[in-house]
C-alpha cells in the first residue's frame, strides 16, 4: 500500500465523525434518548462495539499506508476497504437517526424488557419535565401494550391454572401497573392527555376491561379533577370551551362508556379519602362525568343494576356532609362552600332525571319495591339521593332565613317546581322519594329516632301546616300523610323523648304542650309590624 493512495476514510475522519456523534448524543433531549434506549435493537451496545472496531480498523489502515506495508491481492483493495468502513460509519449514524427521528420505536417482542426498564427508571426519577416527554412518547406504544396485555381471570375451585405469561405479555402488564404512578398520571393529565385518550380508546375497542389498569384509571381521574386546568374543565361545555366543549373527546371516551365504567370501577369510584378534600368546583366536575356515564347507560337501554352508580351515589351523599356547618350562620353567601356543593348535587339530580325522562321506562320497573327485590334500580338510586339531600338540608335548622333558603329555595323548589311538566321517569322517582320519606317518618312508630324527626321537621317546614293543591302538585298526598301522622303521634313522640320531638322543630317552630299544638311564628320584619303565628293542633298521647 502506497502512502500516496487515495484516502477516503481514515482515523482523522473517524475521530471527526465520532466527535459529532458524541456531541449530538450529549445535547439530545429526553425524547430522543428515550427513543434510542427503547429501540428494538440495542443501539448503544451496537454503536459502542461498532465504533471501537471501526476506530481500530481506521487506525490500522492509516498505519499500513504510512508504513507502506504489503496488502493481499484481491477484489478488496484499500480504496474499497476504506469505502466499506465509511459506509458502516454512515449506516450507524442513519440507524440512530431512523429510530430517533423517522420511526420512533414502539413496544414489542424485541424490546419489551428494555422498554420496561427505561420507563421504570424515568418514573423512578420522578422529574416532571422528563415524565411529560416520556408520557407523550408512550402514546406510540399504547395499542401494542393493550394488545399484549393479559387480562386477569377469575379463579374457581378445581379450575386449571392459567397459562404462563409470555415475556412480552408479562412486561406489558408490568408497564400498565407502572404507569399508574401518581406522578406519571399527573404528567399525563397536565402535558399529554392524548396518552390517556389512546389508552382508554384501545381498552374500549378491545373490551379488555380486566387488564391491570384500575389503579391507572383511579389516579388519572384524581389528577384530572385535582388539576383545574385539565381536560375535564376545558371540555365542560361548548359555551365555555368552544369546539372541544361540544366534542368532549377525552371525557366522552373515558366516561361515556357505561360498560367500561362498570368493569373499571375506579373511573367513578377513585378514592373516597382523597375526595374528602374536594371543593365544589371539583364536585361539579365529578357530577359531569357521572352524568356522561349515566347518559350512555340510559341510551343503551340497560335494565340491569349498575353498581358503579351506587358507589357514585355514596360519594355524592358524602359531599353534603359539611352542610350542617351552615346551621346558625346568619348570612350565607352564594359562594359558600357547603351551599355550592348542595347546588351541584341538586343540579346533578335534575340533569339525571331529565336524561331518564327522554327514554321510555324499561319493562319490569315497579313503583313499589317487592320484598324479594334485593337490588335497587337507577330510579331507586336517584330517589335515594334526593332523600339524602333533604336529610342533609334538615341539619340546617336556624336562623329562620338560612333554614328557609337552604331547605326550601335550594332544595325543595329546585327539585319539585316543574313537577307538572315532568315525564314518566320523574313521576316514578318522585313516588319512590315520597315512599322513602313517609317510611322514614313512620319508622318512629317502632323506634323514636333523630333521623325520622329531622325528616319530619323538614317536611313540616317546607310544606307548611295546610295542604294546598295548587302549591304542592304531586306532593299533596305526602303532605296530607305527614300532617295526619304529626297530628296523631307528635304528642306521643314528645312523651317518649322530648329531645327527639324538639329535633322536629326548625327555627320559628315551638310546641305548646299545655294546649297540644305546634306553633309557627313569623318574626316582625319588613311590612309585618307584629309577629305572625299559625297553630296546628295535635291529638292526645296515643301509642302507635
Amino acid at each position: 500500500m502506497s502512502s500516496t493512495d487515495p484516502k477516503l476514510f481514515g482515523f482523522a475522519e473517524f475521530l471527526s465523525g465520532l466527535a459529532l456523534m458524541v456531541l449530538a448524543w450529549t445535547i439530545a433531549d429526553v425524547r430522543y434518548r428515550f427513543r434510542i434506549r427503547t429501540a428494538p435493537l440495542p443501539l448503544q451496545g451496537i454503536t459502542f462495539f461498532g465504533m471501537t472496531a471501526l476506530g481500530v480498523l481506521a487506525l490500522a489502515t492509516d498505519l499500513w499506508r504510512a508504513q507502506e506495508w504489503f496488502v493481499p491481492v484481491g477484489p478488496l483493495n484499500p480504496t474499497i476497504w476504506q469505502a466499506l468502513m465509511g459506509v458502516l460509519f454512515l449506516l450507524t449514524f442513519l440507524l440512530w437517526a431512523w429510530f430517533a427521528f423517522i420511526k420512533p420505536p414502539v413496544y414489542g417482542r424485541l424490546n419489551s424488557q428494555r422498554f420496561a426498564r427505561v420507563l421504570y427508571r424515568a418514573i423512578l426519577n420522578g422529574s416532571q419535565e422528563e415524565l411529560a416527554v416520556v408520557a407523550d412518547e408512550l402514546t406510540h406504544s399504547v395499542d401494542k401494550l393493550i394488545h399484549f396485555g393479559r387480562e386477569e381471570r377469575e379463579r374457581y375451585p378445581n379450575s386449571p391454572a392459567p397459562p404462563k405469561l409470555k415475556k412480552v405479555e408479562e412486561f406489558a402488564n408490568a408497564i400498565l401497573l407502572l404507569i399508574a404512578d401518581a406522578r406519571f398520571c399527573r404528567a399525563i393529565v397536565a402535558y399529554s392527555p392524548r396518552t390517556a385518550l389512546a389508552i382508554f380508546e384501545d381498552v374500549a375497542k378491545t373490551k379488555k376491561y380486566r387488564l391491570p389498569i384500575e389503579t391507572f384509571a383511579k389516579n388519572i381521574v384524581l389528577e384530572a379533577i385535582g388539576n383545574k386546568d385539565s381536560f375535564l374543565y376545558h371540555e365542560e361545555s361548548g359555551y365555555k370551551s368552544g369546539l372541544l366543549g361540544y366534542h368532549k373527546p377525552l371525557t366522552s371516551v373515558m366516561f361515556g362508556n357505561a360498560e367500561m365504567a362498570e368493569n373499571i370501577s375506579t373511573l367513578l369510584d377513585p378514592d373516597g379519602v382523597k375526595m374528602m378534600d374536594w371543593d365544589y368546583k371539583q364536585w361539579e366536575a365529578y357530577c359531569r362525568i357521572v352524568l356522561l356515564t349515566l347518559e350512555d347507560f340510559i341510551s343503551k337501554g340497560y335494565q340491569r343494576q349498575a353498581f358503579v352508580f351506587f358507589r357514585a351515589k355514596g360519594h355524592l351523599e358524602y359531599a353534603l356532609g359539611d352542610l350542617y356547618r351552615l346551621d346558625g350562620v346568619e348570612a350565607v353567601g352564594r359562594n359558600d362552600e357547603p351551599s355550592c356543593k348542595l347546588r351541584a348535587i341538586v343540579d346533578f339530580i335534575k340533569d339525571a332525571i331529565r336524561l331518564l325522562d327522554k327514554k321510555p321506562i324499561p319493562k319490569g320497573i315497579r313503583l313499589k319495591r317487592s320484598e324479594h327485590q334485593d337490588l335497587d334500580t337507577i330510579y331507586d338510586m336517584i330517589a335515594g339521593l334526593m332523600f339524602e339531600v333533604i336529610y342533609s338540608a334538615s341539619t340546617v335548622t336556624s336562623p329562620r332565613g338560612t333554614c328557609w333558603r337552604i331547605q326550601h329555595n335550594s332544595v325543595w323548589t329546585d327539585l319539585f317546581c316543574s313537577a307538572r311538566e315532568s315525564g314518566e321517569a320523574t313521576q316514578i322517582i318522585h313516588f319512590k322519594f315520597r315512599r322513602l320519606v313517609y317510611d322514614e317518618i313512620t319508622r318512629m312508630n317502632d323506634f323514636v329516632n333523630f333521623k325520622g324527626a329531622k325528616i319530619l321537621g323538614y317536611c313540616l317546614n317546607v310544606m307548611g301546616l295546610e295542604a294546598k293543591r295548587e302549591r304542592l302538585h304531586s306532593n299533596l298526598a305526602l303532605h296530607k300523610a305527614v300532617l295526619a301522622w304529626t297530628k296523631k303521634y307528635y304528642a306521643w313522640v314528645y312523651s317518649e323523648n322530648p329531645a327527639v320531638a324538639e329535633a322536629c322543630l326548625m327555627a320559628g317552630w315551638t310546641y305548646d304542650k299545655r294546649n297540644l299544638r305546634l306553633v309557627l311564628t313569623y318574626p316582625a320584619e319588613g311590612l309585618r309590624r307584629k309577629p305572625g303565628r299559625f297553630y296546628f293542633s295535635v291529638d292526645q298521647v296515643q301509642k302507635p
